[in-house]
């Protein structure tokens, strides 16, 4: 079963966006913790991450290319507020799926859908 993992800093980031996730229906997971989401990404547990700007001591532009070395085939969806562009330039070449600010709004909530949808339905086409 494919697995969703948010991992942010914010529990009210968290738990919105794994209520969203949740009604939609997907299995999802969330962590606060920088370890228990390279854990879970090493397992091959989580196949999409929705990653925040911050996870413990770590930023996602370190983040970003040390979980696609765990798995090349991860899809991260960035949600990142507030962002230079250099810094978003810089995880893009790093191979992220999407990046969006955090929703707030119906609309965003939307977005965040689509783009799990989209980014799961290109799972499913991809050769193991």
């Amino acid at each position: 079963m494919l697995e969703l993992l948010i991992a942010d800093k914010d529990r009210g980031t968290r738990r919105r966006m794994a209520n969203l996730l949740i009604e939609a229906g997907y299995d999802v997971m969330v962590t606060d913790s920088a370890t228990k989401t390279i854990d879970g990404v090493r397992r091959k547990k989580a196949q999409v991450v929705l990653l925040g700007a911050e996870l413990g001591e770590f930023t996602f532009v370190e983040l970003v290319p040390l979980l696609k070395r765990c798995n090349r085939k991860l899809t991260i969806v960035l949600i990142a507020d507030d962002t230079p562009l250099p810094l978003i330039r810089k995880v893009r070449e790093e191979g992220i799926f999407y990046h969006a600010l955090r929703p707030t709004e119906p609309e965003g909530e939307e977005e965040i859908r689509q783009v799990v949808k989209c980014a799961v339905e290109n799972l499913a086409r991809e050769p193991d």
